[in-house]
């Protein structure tokens, strides 16, 4: 009856014109980070934070990576000053800008939370300018640890356990999601896991899972938190966030996989993504829907030396190999467990040292 059912869906989908059902989402990710406002056009270079507010002389960002540039082209009669606020951010992050080879003065504003950081800045009128926001270590190859988690979803009142736990741990940098922040992706359900992160002292970075597309606008997604799929690096690590909720990759998302493939092939390397590429046990057809693409994907990212692959999807912990790729399934943010496995609400605490690979997953139980 399965196959059944699956056909039936296949045949709808093929009717409907629908056989890229996450092309929309990829397209939308080139358009995050672009606004012009007071005369000023701002493009946050490779869609790394998400414009949240644009007012005269106030350019407010969500940061979806712990360090972005932002290329503010002014015209002649640009406003000058302006206050830069990003959210989401490195705690220690700082604010630098050039025109040119001329540094501009910043001045840092007290801002009312770790992860909120404030600055203002002149921008001369008529002129190009490069402003980076990041912490001062984030382009040295130096060793750090990270929190990686996904499927929060029902949980999402309670997760404030699983923050205040990680906030113990003074040595994670930030958060790594791997999708299913919500139950049904609704506006509701977005601004309440916005307002429920203000208790972890370090910013969380995310691609999406299925359960942001329940939601028939599901392009709110990209309106708070920015692109499904995207790439950064911190600290001489190369880590890429790909948009799998629907069980596959669009053509478009994998185009720009394959960039970042080749950009991070000798350097430590790290795949989020919500739903499993293959399932490593086999039961739950919780993995890719096609067999074929899963193996081609897996193929591609051994070719492409990744180090790492975290998932989300499945409730529970899996410690695996993908395509002789370290794995693991970490589903456990709070939504309803897998039964009688003794696994609860936990995350994963990842130790990486640029010059050494991942030289440590641990998993971390909260409940």
């Amino acid at each position: 009856m399965r196959n059944v059912g699956l056909g039936v869906m296949a045949l709808a989908l093929l009717a409907g014109g629908c056989m890229r059902p996450s092309e929309e989402r990829a397209l939308k990710d080139l358009t995050v980070g672009l606004a012009e406002v007071g005369g000023v056009a701002f493009t946050v270079e490779d869609g790394l934070a998400v414009v949240r507010k644009q007012e005269p002389g106030v350019l407010t960002l969500w940061g979806s990576a712990p360090a972005f540039h932002v290329r503010a082209v002014a015209s002649a009669g640009a406003a000058e000053n302006w206050t830069v606020v990003v959210r989401n951010a490195m705690p220690d992050a700082e604010l630098s800008v050039q025109v040119g080879n001329d540094v501009l003065p910043v001045e840092l504003l007290p801002g009312p939370l770790p992860t909120e950081r404030r600055w203002r800045v002149r921008l001369p009128a008529g002129a190009e300018a490069r402003l980076t926001v990041a912490p001062p270590t984030w382009n040295q190859a130096v060793p750090f640890r990270f929190a990686a988690l996904a499927d929060v979803q029902e949980a999402l009142p309670r997760v404030g356990d699983i923050y205040r736990r990680i906030n113990e741990d003074p040595s994670l940098q930030f958060i790594f999601f791997s999708g299913d922040l919500t139950q049904r992706g609704s506006v509701a359900e977005l601004e309440e896991f916005q307002s429920r992160l203000l208790e972890s002292r370090i910013p969380l970075f995310a691609t999406l899972g299925n359960h942001e597309l329940y939601t028939p606008d599901d392009m709110r997604w990209h309106e708070y938190f920015g692109r499904g799929n995207l790439h950064f690096t911190f600290q001489g690590v190369h880590f890429t966030l790909i948009d799998s909720g629907n069980g596959t990759l669009d053509p478009k998302a994998e185009e720009m996989l394959d960039g970042w493939l080749a950009a991070g092939q000798d350097a430590v390397h790290i795949l989020g993504t919500h739903i499993p590429i293959v399932d490593p046990i086999g039961v739950r057809n919780g993995a890719f829907g096609s067999r074929n693409e899963a193996a081609s994907l897996l193929a591609k990212l051994a070719r492409g030396r990744m180090d790492l692959t975290l998932y989300g999807h499945v409730h529970s912990y899996y410690s695996f190999s993908n395509a002789g790729i370290p794995s693991f399934i970490s589903g456990g943010g709070g939504a309803i467990p897998e039964q009688f496995d003794g696994v609860g609400r936990h995350f994963l605490a990842v130790e990486v040292d640029p010059a050494r690979g991942v030289r440590n997953v641990s998993l971390v139980r909260v409940d």
